[in-house]
Formats: structure tokens, C-alpha cells, sequence
């Protein structure tokens, strides 16, 4: 697909996404709308898989995956939700799983047969991801830090984890789960440790809870859950970084997303004040509507430019230090703008927004919990921040540097 530039897309990207928003509109709504609320829709991800759409968030580039996530949420949230989670749950297995993990797992991912799941908030560390409780005990009693002899699957160390996840998407009906516990190595962030936990785990136990989100989200329950080396994710001690890793490419994403939800709320109005008559003449001849409208336009439009400028920044190089910032700018502004273009979108309509199945009392509901996930608006506030300054003291120390270097000179 050709690289975007200069803050806009390309013929064959604009009418990849113009497809996209017709596949969602005819295909995938159906499927969307037999579903069951708070429960995976196994028929719609087969759908997403015999698309290809689910193979193609493992192949995508961080701009790619922003087009395919806006333009489905604009025709189907619940499709765009879908694939997300699936993206979400496998992308730690394609990046630091083993060669039997991907094997075993990815291949059914990419179908829509097989669900998977990204377990890291728990009841008492949300966005506070370094606060995580979830235990790994060594299995077998001494051994070292990481893991003891014996008893874990695969042979080798072993760990038994103990403790609770919460607010899982996809959980408890998920085939597989991404794991992120606390292994010891290390303080914080530093002792935490990933692992591929399948759902059939004995052990691991999980209920529903009864969200205002459509998609399904529970809490699961380790009680003594055996893993070993073959279900680690990377090395152990080294979680954390498998977790950002993640995180640092689907954020952009999330705003993707809440752009999509953004973009079909300002399409929804403009068309609703051309041709809705008050007061002598259609709501949008009235400068009070006008310039609200104009208004959502605007903060839509910056949202959406900032989006596919963290993605690129990923895709130029996903280890520059600015990827972070980026990720949290575009994810913060788009999440905010959509929460901004859905309220007014609401009132702009009236009382006809908030009745059952109206697209709008739709992306009323949906559209609150993306400024939560994948970090608050606060976490990605304190992102941008810590960045900013981390880059003047840099700036600064490099100045002392080069001012002493000049003084020894003289």
C-alpha cells in the first residue's frame, strides 16, 4: 500500500478505506446485530478472518492498522472491536512468542476461530500496569529468581500464578490469554513477566461482567495456574517491554478507532441539520448549529491528522524515543474529540438520539470507554509530559556538556 505523505492519504488507500466502510455497512453489521450483547460473536470473526481483515492486522504497518480500524468503526463498531481484541491478545505471541506458540495459535487467530485475549489490568492495578499483584511462585521450592525446577508445562522451571485479572476483554470466553505477572526479578515493572495461558488452563476460572460495553469483558481468577518456559513470552523479567510494545502500537489505533466513531457521528449531523426544518428553515441555516458543526469538523479533522502521524512516526522507526509521545498525543486528542463530536452529535439531534438501536445512542454508549483502555486520558497526559521534560533535561545536560568541552578548550 503506498506510504502515506504530507497529511494525506493516496488514491488505492482512500479507496482500500471506502471498501472497508461498505464491507462493514453490508457484511458485517448483520452479523454484528444477531449477536449476543457481552458475549464474543464467533460468527462475525469468522467473517473478519475470511476477509482476511484478522491476518492483516499481523502484516499491517501502524498506519495500515489506523485505516482498517477507522473505516470499520465507521460502518460496525462491534466488527472493529473484534478484530481489535484479536490483535490485542495474539500481537505479544507474533512479536515474542516461540516458534510452536505461533504455530500453535496464530493460524486460528487469523481464521476467527480461535479467540484471544490481553490480560493485564487487575482490580487493584489498572493504569498502573508496575503495580501488578499477580504472583508466579516458583513450582518445586528454591531454584532461584524466575522460576524453579520441574512441573511446568514444556519441562524445565515452572510457576504457579496466583490472584485475579479484571476488566478482560474478551474474558471469559477467550481460547487463549496474553498474561502479565509478577515473577520477581526486579522492582515495579522490572519483575514482571509475560506468559500464553491457555483458557483450559487447570486452575483458571472466570465470570462475565455487565458492562455498558456491547463486546464481552470479565475477571479471571489464578488459583495456582502451572505454567513453565514453553508458555513464557519473551524472557522472563522482560513483561513489561512486551506489554508496551503492544500497547505502543495499537494506541495509535485506539484513536483510529474513536475517529471512525467520530467521523460517522459528523456525517450523521451534517446530513441530519440539511434537511431537518425549524424555526423557517433547515437547523443548519441557524449560526448557533452552523458553528458547531463546523467545530466537530475541525477538532475531527485534527484528531484524525494526528493519528496517521503517530502511526507513521511508528512505522518510520517503532524504537524512536518520540513513538511513545506520539502514541499518547494521538490517542488522548482522538478519544477526547470523538467523546466531544458524539455529545453534540446527540444534542444536534435531540431526543431521537437516545432511543434504542438510533446510531447514535450506539456511539453514545460506545464511545466512552476508549478515553480508559489501553491507558486513561490522565496516564497518556502523564506520558506526554514525562516525555517533554525528559527531552528539555537531555537538551540541557547536552548543553552543560558542550560548554564544558568548550571551557577546556579555551
Amino acid at each position: 500500500m503506498t506510504r502515506f505523505t504530507g497529511f494525506a492519504l493516496g488514491v488505492d488507500q482512500e479507496e482500500w478505506c471506502a471498501r472497508l466502510r461498505t464491507l462493514a455497512a453490508e457484511r458485517l453489521r448483520p452479523l454484528a446485530e444477531k449477536g449476543e450483547p457481552g458475549r464474543v460473536n464467533r460468527p462475525l470473526l469468522a467473517a473478519l478472518g475470511e476477509e482476511g481483515l484478522l491476518g492483516r492486522v499481523f502484516t499491517s504497518g501502524a498506519l495500515e492498522l489506523c485505516l482498517l480500524r477507522e473505516s470499520l468503526a465507521y460502518g460496525c463498531t462491534e466488527a472493529e472491536t473484534a478484530l481489535a481484541l484479536q490483535g490485542l491478545g495474539a500481537y505479544p505471541v507474533l512479536r515474542s512468542g516461540s516458534d510452536a506458540q505461533r504455530e500453535r495459535w496464530l493460524p486460528g487467530v487469523r481464521a476467527g476461530r480461535t479467540v484471544a485475549a490481553f490480560a493485564l489490568s487487575e482490580p487493584g492495578a489498572g493504569s498502573d500496569a508496575g503495580a501488578l499483584a499477580l504472583e508466579a511462585v516458583p513450582e518445586g521450592g528454591g531454584g532461584g529468581r524466575g522460576g524453579a525446577r520441574g512441573g511446568g508445562p514444556g519441562g524445565g522451571r515452572g510457576w504457579r500464578l496466583s490472584g485475579e485479572k479484571c476488566w478482560i476483554s474478551n474474558a471469559p470466553e477467550a481460547d487463549f490469554y496474553t498474561v502479565f505477572a509478577r515473577t520477581g526479578e526486579g522492582p515495579g515493572a522490572k519483575g514482571v513477566s509475560a506468559f500464553l495461558v491457555p483458557a483450559d488452563r487447570p486452575g483458571l476460572s472466570g465470570e462475565a461482567l455487565d458492562m455498558l460495553s456491547p463486546h464481552p469483558i470479565g475477571a479471571l481468577a489464578f488459583d495456582g495456574v502451572l505454567v513453565g518456559p514453553a508458555d513464557l513470552l519473551g524472557e522472563p523479567g522482560r513483561g513489561f517491554k512486551v506489554a508496551m510494545d503492544t500497547l505502543n502500537l495499537f494506541r495509535p489505533s485506539v484513536g483510529a478507532f474513536a475517529v471512525g466513531m467520530a467521523r460517522a457521528a459528523l456525517d450523521a449531523t451534517v446530513a441530519h441539520t440539511a434537511a431537518r426544518t425549524a424555526f423557517g428553515g433547515v437547523l443548519g441555516d441557524l449560526q448557533a448549529v452552523a458553528h458547531r458543526v463546523a467545530e466537530m469538523a475541525t477538532r475531527t479533522e485534527a484528531a484524525r491528522l494526528l493519528v496517521y502521524a503517530a502511526a507513521e512516526a511508528y512505522d518510520a522507526d517503532a524504537r524512536s524515543p518520540q513513538v511513545p509521545r506520539r502514541a499518547a498525543m494521538a490517542k488522548l486528542l482522538a478519544t477526547e474529540t470523538a467523546q466531544y463530536v458524539v455529545d453534540h452529535a446527540v444534542q444536534l439531534h435531540g431526543a431521537a438520539a437516545l432511543r434504542r438501536g438510533h446510531l447514535l445512542e450506539h456511539l453514545y454508549r460506545e464511545v466512552r470507554a476508549p478515553r480508559i483502555y489501553e491507558g486513561a486520558s490522565e496516564v497518556q497526559r502523564t506520558i506526554i509530559a514525562k516525555e517533554l521534560y525528559r527531552e528539555a533535561r537531555e537538551m540541557h545536560e547536552t548543553g552543560e556538556a558542550r560548554a564544558m568541552r568548550e571551557v577546556g578548550e579555551a
